[in-house]
């Protein structure tokens, strides 16, 4: 049986420099590695990069998967359900995450989607900060990291 391998993305909300490329052959070397699942958190800049990437990839290769993970469920999943699946093949809530308080929710996500990972792509140009620490997160967890 075939082990699907799982790639993540993180970096910063907002993003004040042409890194569009470098994302596309980040994610294309994922792929290259086995990756035919791309999780995301669908919060900022980077993850909007992120995203194209993969969609661009998968125009060439039907396999390969875009899952938004997100923290908590909200009405927008509702309200904007047809317009989001338009841009993810599935929307997941961990439900480990119910109980989290709402101030470390974010950061328990990105745990959640890097254990889950096997290879992380990370954008940070600042040491602190969410991309940062989701970043760190991975290098702990012995996970492949692909800079940015």
């Amino acid at each position: 049986m075939k082990t699907i391998k799982i790639c993540c993305g993180f970096g910063h909300r907002e993003v004040f420099e042409n890194i569009t490329d470098k994302v596309y052959e980040a994610v294309l070397e994922a792929s290259k590695q086995g990756c035919e699942v791309f999780y995301t958190g669908a919060m900022g800049r980077f993850d909007e990069l992120f995203s194209s990437a993969v969609r661009s990839l998968k125009k060439a290769n039907q396999n390969i998967k875009l899952i938004c993970v997100k923290s908590y469920f909200s009405k927008e999943i509702n309200e904007n359900r047809e317009y989001l699946f338009s841009l993810y093949d599935d929307i997941i809530i961990p439900t480990e995450l119910a109980d989290v308080h709402y101030k470390k929710i974010i950061t328990k996500r990105n745990q959640w989607i890097i254990d889950r990972s096997d290879i992380v792509i990370g954008y940070s140009i600042r040491n602190y900060g969410g991309a940062n620490n989701a970043i760190k997160y991975a290098y702990k967890k012995g996970k492949t990291v692909l800079l940015i």
